[in-house]
């Protein structure tokens, strides 16, 4: 498996579980109805076990642009490689979403409110406030990209190995992103993940679902913005104590 093919995969499985799990939770008639936060939280986190699992042993699993950001600034990632690595990324995450609509086709027709069909796809504040939407997910990105930094920190013995999420093994990680969202995820919703954000809400823009509404454009630079200057801070920090 190729890199590229290994990140549009893993981020593809990322998604279609991510998501799927919020489908069962919040869409009408499904079986998890109602299920709650934990139940998000935890199928995220276990999206993220299964992601990398599948993408770290070829690409390091980075599944994620803002993490390919900071760890090419941090220098254990080469800059030749970081669009290649989001344009895989962003691919994947716009099959995930399609594939959850097709699971739950059905359910999506029988869901009425536009905006519970919308938070499938992507993120949304819980109260809306540009700047400190901002803030939240610029927390939780420095928290994952910092972390993941000492997760790889003084493992990687030579230049074939993949550097990122998957550097330690899958379960540390997805016990950090649960974490986060158990803990820092009720502002936003913790995308901190530009590509888990923009490819879904671009499926969700052209997807033909029974009733959808806007996909809420207006909001989605703060998903992308905040991760990537997350990510940036969490690098430079680093740097400044290694």
């Amino acid at each position: 498996m190729s890199e590229f093919s290994a990140e549009l995969i893993g981020t593809m499985l990322l998604i279609l579980l991510g998501n799927g799990v919020v489908a069962n939770v919040i869409l009408k008639g499904t079986k998890g109805n109602s299920g709650g936060w934990i139940a998000i939280t935890t199928g995220w986190a276990l999206a993220v076990f299964v992601g990398v699992v599948i993408a770290g042993p070829y690409s390091g699993a980075h599944l994620n642009p803002a993490v390919t950001l900071g760890l090419a600034i941090a220098g254990k990632f080469a800059w030749g490689k970081v669009l290649w690595y989001i344009l895989a990324q962003i691919i994947g995450a716009i099959i995930g979403a399609v594939l959850v609509w097709i699971v739950y086709r059905d359910h999506f027709n029988a869901t009425t409110d536009p905006d519970h069909q919308l938070a499938v796809f992507c993120t949304s504040p819980a109260i809306s406030n540009s700047l400190f939407n901002l803030l939240s997910e610029i927390v939780g990105t420095f928290v994952l990209v910092f972390v993941i930094f000492y997760f790889t920190k003084g493992e990687l013995g030579d230049d074939k190995t993949p550097v990122g999420l998957g550097s330690l093994g899958a379960l540390p990680v997805a016990f950090l992103v649960w974490s986060i969202g158990l803990s820092l995820g009720g502002t936003t919703g913790y995308a901190i993940n530009p590509a888990r954000d923009f490819g879904p809400r671009i499926a969700h823009a052209f997807l033909p679902i029974k009733g959808k509404a806007h996909s809420q454009w207006k909001y989605a630079w703060v998903p992308v913005i905040g991760p990537f200057v997350g990510a940036i801070i969490a690098a430079a920090l680093y740097l400044a104590f290694n």
